[in-house]
């Protein structure tokens, strides 16, 4: 695990988590920042889901708020986490369909992008999918098989996760549209995907898990699903035989430069 500078914030007695003033304002500033740039570029799931989660835009939503939403819709609830947290917390909390949440923001200094996943990140890039049953049903599937899984598989794991839930995209009858959190939470990555400038490809699970990529740049290439119930399709399909094959093949060369040292 990685250090980070970010500490989550912890429950009072009653289980209210309370945040200063200037937290709430960076709140306010991403949120109705971001909502401006999903709008025509965001999948109509996940608008939906945003819909029915009622976010505030004047404060940093309680968790409760927002479990009372996911648990009517699909079962699903968010958990609080430390900033960081072991793959093994992070497979354990999915398959038990929680979705963890480090209940910290990010500082007005990194408004724009910071690696460690903070609430925002989690609650407005995340959650209105898991409103979905075929994106919920997915991750659910998701987490069960990480729990399982050698530390070698969850590699090979990692990506296909990064390259779906994090980074993908998803063509609709209105055009070409965006359900990964990685992206809708990130103004500048929400534009980029969608344009010209990066490689899109067909959805291919094994071709995911060989796709090497880095977290601190913008993605050179992301894979397009025909539709979002096919996450949903993939869920019941041998995703660790996948593994395997993807393992056996090997890794595609990077089309990204290697991080300096």
């Amino acid at each position: 695990m990685k250090s980070t500078q970010y500490v989550a914030r912890q429950p009072d007695e009653s289980g209210f988590i309370h945040y200063g003033e200037a937290e709430h304002q960076v709140w306010n500033t991403l949120i109705t920042r971001q909502l401006k740039v999903v709008d025509g570029r965001a999948c109509q799931e996940y608008l939906d889901g945003i819909e029915q989660l009622g976010l505030p835009h004047e404060r940093i939503p309680q968790l409760d708020e927002v479990n009372r939403v996911l648990q009517g819709a699909t079962g699903w609830r968010v958990a609080r986490v430390p900033a960081l947290i072991p793959f093994q917390t992070f497979f354990e909390l999915l398959a038990s369909q929680q979705f963890p949440v480090a209940t910290f923001i990010r500082t007005p200094e990194e408004l724009d992008y910071l690696q460690e996943p903070d609430i925002f990140h989690e609650i407005f890039g995340h959650c209105p999918l898991l409103t979905n049953p075929w994106f919920a049903e997915f991750t659910h599937t998701y987490g069960k098989l990480g729990l399982k899984a050698s530390k070698e598989e969850r590699v090979y794991l990692a990506r296909l996760y990064w390259l779906t839930i994090e980074f993908g995209l998803v063509d609709t009858s209105q055009g070409r549209r965006i359900y990964g959190g990685g992206i809708l939470s990130s103004p500048k990555e929400t534009v980029y995907s969608l344009s010209e400038e990066p490689e899109h490809l067909p959805f291919d699970p094994i071709e995911a898990m060989r796709t090497p990529y880095r977290i601190d740049i913008l993605q050179p290439l992301y894979y397009v699903l025909p539709e979002l119930k096919h996450l949903f399709e993939l869920a019941h399909q041998d995703i660790m035989g996948m593994v395997h094959q993807a393992m056996q093949m090997g890794l595609h060369a990077p089309k990204f430069p290697p991080k300096a040292a």
